[in-house]
């Protein structure tokens, strides 16, 4: 083989590679953090803006995974969402602090939700009024009170979103911190309806579900719209006809996600 073929071999294989490569070189942007509450340990990676200045005051949103991503490698919380923060048209037209906390794997959960399994072995989630955090969840919010303790985040830009696991998250943490957040985004998730009250008022929410969703049935969305806007708040629902379990995609995809997310102040 002539070395002019084999530099030609060599520059196709580059190029079928660089996709991969870029992936993990853009995920590696997200530094690696390890939170410590008593004996409990939650990982976490955080993103900050381009040309970072600690001088000046930045949003900061968590997003919370979904079961799937539970562990303690601090990097399958990334699976899902770091693109949309990562492009690099979204990192210059908003600049903000990213972080993606992981929860340990089972028996934790973000939420103390309940599960049941009804007679269509379909899952059934008894989501709590009340009750003490999960050991993941009392973790996350010690994080977050570590993070607002810093001078670069701006505490009037402050968001909170998830999937799955994390959409229940997401509403179980705006119980528990309703005069912190700013805005918040759940998708597939769910929560009792008598905690809507607590947060309805409070923060403006965008609710997503796919409605062939048959792990976390699109009712426990609709229900929590419904006990919203009964409580005096004015949600944002998207149900994606043709989406399943998986309206992450979607959301994560809408181009006024983001822009919505970033306007409101409290």
């Amino acid at each position: 083989m002539n070395a002019r073929k084999l530099l030609l071999i060599l520059l196709i294989n580059a190029s079928l590679l660089f996709p991969f490569l870029s992936k993990a070189q853009n995920l590696s942007l997200f530094e690696r953090g390890t939170f410590i509450n008593k004996t409990d340990t939650l990982p976490y990676r955080i993103l900050f803006p381009v040309n970072f200045d600690p001088a000046k005051q930045y949003p900061l949103i968590l997003v919370l995974h979904g079961a799937g991503e539970r562990g303690n490698d601090n990097e399958a919380q990334l699976k899902y969402g770091p693109k949309l923060f990562l492009n690099d048209t979204i990192r210059t037209k908003y600049p903000a602090i990213v972080v993606f906390p992981q929860c340990p794997k089972e028996p934790d959960y973000w939420s103390n939700v309940k599960f049941n399994t009804d007679s269509n072995r379909k899952d059934v989630f008894l989501f709590q009024s009340g009750g003490d955090p999960t050991h993941a969840m009392q973790s996350l919010l010690g994080l977050l009170d570590q993070l607002l303790e810093k001078p670069f985040v701006d505490k009037h830009r402050i968001y909170v979103g998830g999937l799955s696991m994390g959409g229940m998250g997401t509403f179980e943490i705006l119980r528990r911190k309703p005069d912190v957040f700013a805005a918040a985004f759940a998708i597939c998730g769910g929560d009792n309806t008598q905690n809507a009250k607590i947060y309805a008022k409070k923060v403006p929410l965008w609710i997503f579900h796919g409605a062939k969703d048959n792990i976390v049935a699109p009712d426990y969305s609709l229900a929590m719209v419904n006990a919203i806007k009964v409580a005096g708040g004015k949600p944002k629902y998207t149900l994606y006809p043709n989406d399943g379990h998986n309206s992450w995609d979607d959301a994560f995809a809408e181009p006024y996600l983001l822009p919505w997310l970033f306007r409101n102040r409290k």
